[in-house]
């Protein structure tokens, strides 16, 4: 994924023609009446700290609670970079002990995916358990190796957590998402901190495993993760099918994201678009099949897009010929490139060219 978060945080990717990968995990807790939110970031963080500039459109813009985006903070203590999940927390402790929820729920940012947190809560609480992790139960065609693999007894509490394992013994994974106390968290996290430990899987969930009641909640709906590229690729995708695209944009609860005031996609005469997005702002004159075009991007005369995903602000020339690439935001493709990737193995195409020359 590299290639793409050169240029911003993964939780900023766009997805579906006109949101972020964070408006999942944001419109999720929105939906769930939680009203306290904060997103740690640090690395390539100002596209997405655009795009969280006003918590509004997830209706975190209220006097109680609201949105805050936490990122390293030099002080007389600390300089350091967050070094995982668990001393991003320890660095923003005050933010934890400032609060008065008395359970916290903590997600990333990079998941496709509906969830009702409260229902969530509910098992967690049902249980008894002092830590719940949202899982999910894989096809035997993903490869589940790079997630964290989880096995559960008859009752749901978890016996063996794996992460990244070289050969899995489990197909049901980890979706990052955990439900806890805040207080215990806050002991947890001091824990790590005075050992000088950083990461939260593995030195709180696979540490504690046979000590804490720690439980998993399987989700049965729509779930994805666009760690890599290829993730990513089939993410977007996916919103070609229309049973996608109906449970994510037509049934309740729905996703929410900031709005661009933009004209709507103009078609001029003789295009062709098949199972395709088209977002706002974009100005189409040739032939799109099975893509998805995010804002404001223009394809010029008789050019040819297949099975692609262009992202905003791209320009290109007449002519042109891109199938199964990524094409990077603000790209110039010159008039009659082109570019092709192989089947199974995704192009990413970046191009600095001047735009509108003579």
């Amino acid at each position: 994924m590299q290639e793409l978060s050169r240029r911003r945080a993964v939780c900023a990717m766009p997805i579906a023609g006109s949101y972020r990968s964070i408006d999942f995990t944001l419109s999720n807790m929105s939906n769930s009446h939680i009203q306290k939110v904060a997103v740690f970031t640090q690395y390539n963080a100002r596209s997405l700290n655009e795009h969280l500039s006003s918590s509004k459109w997830w209706d975190f813009g209220r006097k109680q609670g609201g949105l805050f985006v936490l990122t390293p903070a030099v002080t007389a203590e600390n300089s350091n970079w967050y070094r995982g999940t668990a001393d991003a927390i320890y660095q923003n402790l005050a933010f934890l002990k400032s609060s008065h929820e008395p359970y916290v729920v903590i997600s990333s940012g990079d998941g496709v995916y509906k969830m009702d947190f409260s229902r969530v809560l509910e098992y967690h609480i049902e249980k008894k358990a002092d830590i719940t992790v949202v899982c999910k139960e894989m096809g035997s065609d993903v490869g589940v190796e790079r997630f964290g693999t989880v096995r559960m007894d008859e009752d749901g509490r978890i016996e063996e957590y794996e992460e990244k394992p070289l050969k899995a013994k489990s197909s049901v994974i980890s979706c990052g998402i955990y439900i806890l106390r805040r207080r215990q968290l806050i002991e947890m996290i001091e824990k790590c901190a005075e050992e000088d430990r950083y990461d939260f899987v593995r030195d709180v969930l696979v540490r504690y495993k046979d000590i804490k009641r720690i439980y998993g909640y399987k989700m049965r709906d729509y779930w994805r993760n666009i760690a890599s590229v290829e993730d990513y690729y089939d993410a977007n995708m996916d919103f070609l099918k229309p049973e996608v695209r109906n449970y994510f944009f037509k049934q309740h609860p729905d996703i929410y994201s900031k709005v661009d005031d933009l004209a709507p996609a103009k078609y001029n005469v003789g295009v062709t678009v098949r199972n395709s997005l088209i977002s706002s702002g974009c100005i189409v004159n040739g032939r799109v099949e099975n893509s998805v075009v995010f804002k404001k991007s223009f394809i010029g005369n008789n050019c040819v897009i297949k099975n692609s995903i262009i992202l905003n602000d791209v320009y290109i020339g007449d002519n042109a010929y891109i199938e199964n690439c990524i094409v990077e935001s603000r790209s110039t493709i010159r008039a009659n490139s082109r570019y092709t990737g192989d089947e199974g193995r995704i192009r990413i195409v970046v191009e600095r060219n001047e735009r509108y020359t003579g």
